[in-house]
């Protein structure tokens, strides 16, 4: 049964003057539709691993015709600089650090976003949208950890939380069970091999990487990594059975390209609202043979020609059937790159002269604005301002963004962190956020011109990803239009900018 949300009331009236605008060659039946609405989101894609945003070692042009036919931004960020806190901010308008439980989901982990939650999936459907989630899903199933019934019915899940339809990965590519989910069910799975799965102990007679090597015919773990074999690639936790619904790695993109675009189709004549979050580029990267070497930067390079392929074949599904004008594209990365993030796949030794963070410092897991500062592309032709903005903008605010869009009023209750920035997404005006607040080993408020780190006992460096986590015991101030790189920090210089950043972020703490 689909939930009627009581924090959402719907003023559908205030549509018209949107799609008039992205249908100005529209007959009057047509300009009656309500718009459509996709949300793409990257993984572990950073500001500099697209050709739009000033790297020339590599050519997305699908993404780059985004962007040039729709308004790209230059500063704007993801919540936090990992995958599961990013989503469930940008899917809630809520912080992920106001609760305890939202760190990088494991593979049986249960649903991080609970069913009495408002979600961005719940206003659209209830502003009488169809609803869909595709691809990496990375937010947990079922009730609690390790209870979920892998073999039946998986409940709660994307259906609770505001999706009419869902063909996700049941956790992340690297993590166990290695399957697709259709409508919280396993795909393809042979009721006389049951699957089984455990992040604590292993299966007895189930090889793991740590011991069989030899097993690792397609990639090999550089660090982690070392547990259940899946396609000749070792994972984090364990599992037995499903070998009939085991997904392929090569074909990942494919498959949720697919059901992406076949949720188009299917609903070409009723308002659709669908969250595509893609796989790439996020480990272990094992591109199809159609762009395995194309990049000349290994795997890594590879899944960014990948990606970019599967924003064309987007496009072309909305060109083909005539809504182009009648869709607003968000496209942007649920957080900063990661080159080695856990196997020997020659993305150190094949980047050459690429910058997947562009001018800035950290990435992945990291408190610099390399973390969280991430591609950010909004296109609907006749509506979107073509150019770039240089707002400050954060994925905290889609949600209540696209509410007002659609005409979906949210009461106080829901989507508590999110404020509306639609005229801003939409390039009618400049102004953006005065501050945003990010998450990674501590939090940190930035401006367009200051940031502030708070301090944390944390570890500075992660050697393992090579990565500088921007941790540290004192308050860090960094002046960004002078330090772009983050390299002097200020805070003794400028004592009142920094108790001033603080004060605000204690009060954004204390804001429950």
């Amino acid at each position: 049964m689909k939930k009627q949300h009581p924090f959402i009331k719907c003023s559908p009236v205030v549509l018209i003057p949107f799609v008039v605008a992205c249908n100005h060659n529209s007959n009057k039946a047509e300009v009656k539709k309500t718009p459509n609405v996709i949300i793409i989101c990257a993984d572990d894609i950073g500001y500099g691993d697209l050709s739009c945003n000033g790297e020339r070692t590599i050519l997305t042009p699908h993404v780059d015709r985004l962007a040039n036919t729709g308004l790209r931004f230059t500063d704007a960020h993801a919540v936090a600089a990992t995958s599961t806190p990013s989503r469930y901010s940008l899917l809630t308008g809520h912080y992920a650090w106001r609760r305890n439980d939202t760190g990088i989901a494991t593979g049986d982990a249960g649903m991080i976003i609970r069913p009495e939650q408002t979600t961005i999936g719940d206003a659209f459907r209830n502003a009488g949208y169809t609803t869909g989630a595709i691809g990496k899903w990375h937010l947990g199933l079922g009730t609690e950890q390790g209870t979920q019934d892998w073999n039946g019915f998986i409940t709660p899940g994307p259906e609770d939380i505001g999706f009419d339809y869902s063909y996700i990965m049941a956790a992340t590519g690297d993590r166990v069970p290695c399957v697709f989910v259709e409508n919280q069910r396993v795909v393809n799975l042979d009721p006389n091999d049951p699957i089984a799965v455990s992040y604590k102990e292993p299966f007895q007679g189930e090889p793991l990487g740590k011991d069989h090597p030899e097993m690792l015919t397609v990639l090999k773990p550089s660090h982690g990594h070392d547990m259940a074999i899946v396609n000749g690639v070792s994972r984090i936790g364990y599992m037995k059975g499903g070998k009939q619904a085991l997904w392929k790695d090569e074909n990942i993109a494919d498959s949720i390209t697919n059901k992406a675009v076949q949720f188009i189709e299917k609903n070409l004549d009723k308002p659709f609202f669908l969250y595509f979050a893609t796989n790439d580029i996020h480990v272990p990267r094992v591109p199809h043979p159609r762009f395995a070497g194309k990049s000349g930067m290994g795997p890594r390079g590879d899944a960014i020609l990948e990606f970019d392929w599967s924003v064309g074949q987007i496009i072309s599904t909305l060109e083909k059937n005539g809504l182009t004008e009648n869709t607003l594209i968000i496209l942007s990365s649920d957080n900063g790159p990661v080159v080695d993030d856990g196997y020997q796949d020659q993305a150190v030794e094949l980047l050459g002269e690429h910058r997947p963070w562009g001018d800035f410092r950290g990435g992945k897991y990291s408190n610099f604005e390399a973390g969280t500062r991430v591609p950010f592309i909004v296109n609907c032709p006749g509506k979107v301002k073509e150019g770039v903005s240089d707002a400050l903008v954060s994925h905290i605010d889609i949600f209540a963004s696209l509410a007002k869009l659609i005409g979906a009023e949210l009461t106080p209750e829901a989507a508590i962190d999110s404020k509306n920035y639609i005229e801003t997404f939409l390039g009618k005006e400049q102004k953006g956020r005065e501050y945003i607040v990010e998450q990674a080993g501590a939090l940190s408020i930035s401006t367009k011109e200051w940031k502030y780190i708070s301090p944390s006992n944390g570890g500075v460096f992660n050697k393992n990803t090579n990565t500088e986590l921007g941790n540290s015991k004192e308050p860090q101030l960094y002046n960004l239009l002078k330090d772009k790189g983050e390299k002097n920090n200020v805070a003794k210089e400028y004592p009142d900018k920094t108790e001033q950043l603080k004060a605000i972020l204690e009060g954004e703490r204390n804001n429950k």
